[in-house]
């Protein structure tokens, strides 16, 4: 099947299951929420035309991952019946094989290739961040071109750039020059790829003042 979130399509082999059991998805979720309350991850009418914006994922083994599910902005607590998880993630083709009580989300595409990109990464943020996003070269971040598009096989070459010629293995983050507001952290725990955005949040806040 063919599926849509905001104008990117993507091939979805998707197969319902039953949710992964709580102890799976309690540190995850729990990052979730802090993501959420501090309105990185959500959905807002005034924000992105109303659509749903950020997620979080971690590694489950090799190329599978756990990831919030579709449209699950706009809750403020999810239960693992919103987890999906990735079995597969083929960039190039933009295809995903994905299973759960959820369909993944197109996002999927760019945590899948950070993880191949990186077999120590363990955890990817892709938050909506304005203040970062403004401030993005002023805080040294590696930027993906601003002409890519989020959820492309573009952008997949363009996050490969980065880790090939910048030193974002080393900082954990990168801005997504062609999506509004975009950031990805990650790291090898939640802790770290959560730390990295919140330093770079507090960065931020300071250069507005």
């Amino acid at each position: 099947m063919t599926t849509t979130e905001g104008v990117i399509k993507y091939q979805l082999d998707y197969t319902p299951t039953p949710p992964l059991p709580h102890e799976q998805v309690r540190e995850i979720n729990a990052w979730r929420k802090i993501m959420y309350l501090l309105q990185l991850i959500g959905q807002h009418p005034d924000r992105y035309g109303g659509y749903g914006f950020g997620n979080i994922s971690r590694r489950i083994d090799g190329p599978c991952f756990v990831i919030s599910g579709t449209q699950t902005g706009h809750l403020p607590e999810l239960t693992a019946a919103h987890y999906a998880t990735v079995v597969a993630c083929d960039p190039a083709q933009n295809r995903l094989i994905g299973e759960g009580p959820i369909r993944p989300s197109s996002e999927s595409l760019t945590h899948g290739t950070v993880y191949a990109l990186d077999a120590g990464v363990q955890w990817v943020i892709h938050a909506h961040s304005p203040h970062i996003w403004r401030h993005a070269e002023a805080l040294g971040l590696p930027l993906t071109a601003a002409d890519v598009p989020y959820g492309s096989p573009e952008l997949a070459v363009e996050v490969e750039r980065l880790f090939r010629d910048t030193e974002v293995a080393a900082l954990g983050i990168f801005a997504m020059g062609g999506h509004e507001d975009g950031i990805i952290a990650f790291g090898r725990t939640a802790d770290e790829a959560g730390g990295v955005m919140l330093t770079y949040l507090s960065r931020a806040f300071q250069l507005d003042t």
